[in-house]
């Protein structure tokens, strides 16, 4: 390895070492307690060598967003796999389920936190990972309906609902509301909702 070529290992090592440092804060402490002080002292380098790499904590908490969106992905291309388009929707919701209630944290970085969305903003960009993910589902529910099912429905608005269900589901239950009502089962209640759901998708 050429001495261009280790400087670039190291250097995109280091940026690993802060993007860890501040998934670990953001855990413990929260978005709005992290620092980029903080971050700093937890990897024992210097605030400035953490903003050689990043403007800001929201560039920061852009990347680690990124990163939960590469996994999800990851997860969702094993799907590509399973022919009948059904099938697929049904997996795609446990994977999507399975993956928030196992990430709580990556999970509303990637889909309730405002930082990540405040840096696309600054930086005049487009939400690139998000799009990628809707597109998947919207690909999934549209050859759906190209096998016959979710007549009459319109492939927007019902990729969206289905969307906005799950989601729903899994925000619940990371921010502890389905603790606080009256639910019978409330250790499978997600489970319990997004099978009643796939029952709901089944008569379309």
């Amino acid at each position: 390895m050429g001495i261009a070529d280790r400087k670039a290992k190291e250097k995109e090592e280091l940026k690993e070492l802060i993007l860890q440092g501040a998934l670990r804060l953001f855990v413990e402490k929260g978005i709005e307690q992290t620092t980029i002080r903080n971050i700093a002292e937890s990897i024992d380098y210097s605030v400035g060598t953490v903003y050689v790499y990043f403007k800001d904590k929201n560039a920061i908490l852009h990347a680690l967003h990124t990163q939960g969106f590469r996994q999800l992905g990851g997860q969702f291309g094993v799907l590509r796999n399973v022919i009948n388009p059904m099938e697929r929707l049904r997996a795609m919701g446990n994977v999507y389920i399975r993956f928030a209630l196992e990430n709580p944290a990556m999970y509303d970085l990637m889909f309730n936190a405002k930082a990540p969305m405040v840096f696309l903003t600054g930086e005049d960009e487009e939400w690139k990972e998000g799009k990628t993910a809707f597109e998947a589902l919207r690909t999934t529910v549209g050859q759906c309906m190209e096998a016959g099912h979710f007549a009459g429905h319109q492939l927007d608005p019902l990729t969206f609902m289905i969307w906005s269900l799950v989601h729903g589901m899994c925000s619940l239950e990371i921010s502890h509301r389905t603790q606080s009502v009256d639910l019978a089962n409330v250790s499978t209640i997600v489970d319990q909702g997004y099978t009643e759901f796939l029952r709901i998708l089944d008569k379309l």
